[in-house]
């Protein structure tokens, strides 16, 4: 039995679930036995595990994703995170660096020199520290809602 977040039941993936050619391939195909609670996109994504078992690891490296989950067997070929992690660490990062320089500056008045110093490699630092989770959260999401590229229905 294995339980979506949905929170209903069924008797396998493919039974009502309408899944995507991601999913039926033989590598992703789960044991027959398999049980596992789906976690909720958030708690996948915190902590880079699988978005369907919660408990493969997502990534290989630092942002290098794995080919498929080592616990469930999910194909990961599905995944297309794109530019987003990027542009909502680089909209965050933007606005609490430049306020934080900006505090900086009229508080304390320090030489220029100082701010390259203290904000250059925080940027970086904080740079790659959010854009892992931010990444997994945003696959996590794009898995639990079945997005996939768009199309267009011609009649």
């Amino acid at each position: 039995m294995t339980q979506h977040s949905g929170g209903s039941s069924e008797s396998s993936p493919e039974s009502s679930r309408e899944s995507s050619p991601a999913e039926t391939t033989p590598a992703a195909a789960p044991p027959e036995n398999a049980q596992w609670q789906t976690p909720t996109p958030w708690q996948a994504g915190l902590k880079a595990r699988c978005p369907r078992c919660g408990k493969g690891r997502l990534f290989k490296q630092v942002l290098n994703l794995r080919d498929n989950c080592e616990c469930c067997g999910l194909d990961y070929k599905f995944i297309d995170a794109g530019d987003g992690p990027a542009v909502f660490v680089m909209f965050l990062l933007g606005a609490t660096m430049v306020g934080a320089a900006l505090f900086v500056e009229f508080t304390y008045s320090p030489p220029l020199w100082l701010h390259a110093v203290l904000w250059l490699p925080l940027t970086v630092l904080l740079a790659v520290v959010l854009l892992r989770p931010i990444k997994a959260t945003l696959i996590a999401l794009q898995y639990h809602n079945k997005a996939e590229q768009g199309r267009l229905d011609r009649d």
